[in-house]
């Protein structure tokens, strides 16, 4: 299927979109991956392999390095560093870093309530803030403040039935062997870059890698952490499957494609309207532009060069998180 009409809709602004394929849907639970492919933007540095955290030079402040010695680093929308013993931090932007560069976030969330030390560059895994954060996050962009999202993630927790308190790591640490789950039941494809996700039958988010090196370093992340923690929550009843009318093993094949065809129609066709949606520039390096997208019931940020996508991290605004805490 050729995503240029749908991609077009989701990403405001985004430029020429011609080339992008969807794949067939893969299910795992309440979680749904369209996975995605389309030309690749080479030479942009992946955020396992080349970029670090330097260090937290107070709460709320970090630094990232973009160590390759030549490209420039898409730092991933809401990123977040763990590491044992110190306070955790995630990234309220996505930004461009240039090779050799080290850049001073100050407007970082601390994500660990009353945790104290400071996070260092070594032994660190990194996260995407879950989707009922997201929204609250980028609403937080540019201000100053390490307990900004306290409140968020203690009613986060509230809802899971966890301790009201500001720390994520009650989520993404101490649950991680159940969310991990999603990366094993969800097979990433050869060549594959980008993908739209689910949460049962609703749009979560769309994400696009400028290649597949990029994309299958984000891919845990994504999969396990950005929606597979709102998946978790919604995960159903096991329901005893409809059998199919084939008799033999090339008439089932067929009935599984066109099952799998029909639901991913039925998905896309889904899709919110976000027609209210706009994109502003928040930063550029070289021919790169950064833009933030809000309205529409859209948020999230993309990256352009001159007429072609090159990252896009999109996800639908959802209620505040204390609202059906």
């Amino acid at each position: 299927m050729n995503l240029t009409t749908t991609l077009s809709a989701l990403v405001p602004a985004g430029g020429d979109l011609t080339g992008y394929r969807i794949g067939a849907p893969q299910r795992a639970g309440a979680l749904t991956v369209l996975p995605i492919h389309g030309p690749q933007r080479p030479g942009i540095v992946a955020p396992r392999s080349g970029l670090k955290l330097h260090q937290v030079v107070g709460y709320g402040s970090v630094e990232l390095h973009n160590g390759a010695a030549a490209g420039v680093a898409v730092v991933p929308l809401h990123i977040g560093y763990i590491q044992e013993g110190a306070q955790n931090h995630a990234l309220c932007s996505a930004a461009l870093l240039a090779a050799g560069q080290t850049r001073r976030f100050p407007d970082a969330c601390c994500v660990q309530a009353a945790q104290g030390g400071y996070l260092e560059g070594r032994d660190q895994w990194f996260f995407v803030l879950p989707w009922e954060l997201r929204g609250a996050a980028l609403r937080l962009r540019g201000q100053e403040g390490y307990s900004k999202l306290w409140g968020d993630i203690s009613a986060l927790n509230r809802g899971y039935g966890l301790a009201a308190r500001g720390h994520l790591e009650q989520i993404v640490s101490r649950q991680r062997a159940v969310l991990t789950q999603f990366r094993s039941r969800l097979e990433l494809l050869p060549g594959q870059l980008g993908a739209l996700f689910f949460v049962g039958d609703t749009f979560a988010g769309i994400e696009i890698a400028p290649d597949p090196g990029y994309f299958a370093e984000v891919w845990m992340p994504l999969v396990c952490f950005a929606y597979g923690v709102a998946a978790w929550r919604a995960e159903p009843e096991p329901v005893a499957a409809e059998p199919f009318d084939a008799t033999d093993p090339a008439s089932l094949r067929a009935e599984l494609t066109r099952d799998r065809d029909e639901y991913r129609e039925r998905l896309l066709a889904s899709l919110p309207s976000t027609a209210g949606a706009h994109a502003d520039e928040e930063e550029r390096y070289l021919d790169l532009r950064l833009h933030t997208v809000t309205g529409g019931g859209l948020a999230g940020q993309f990256v352009a060069e001159q007429d072609r996508l090159v990252y896009a991290s999109l996800f639908a605004e959802r209620e505040p998180v204390g609202a059906t805490a």
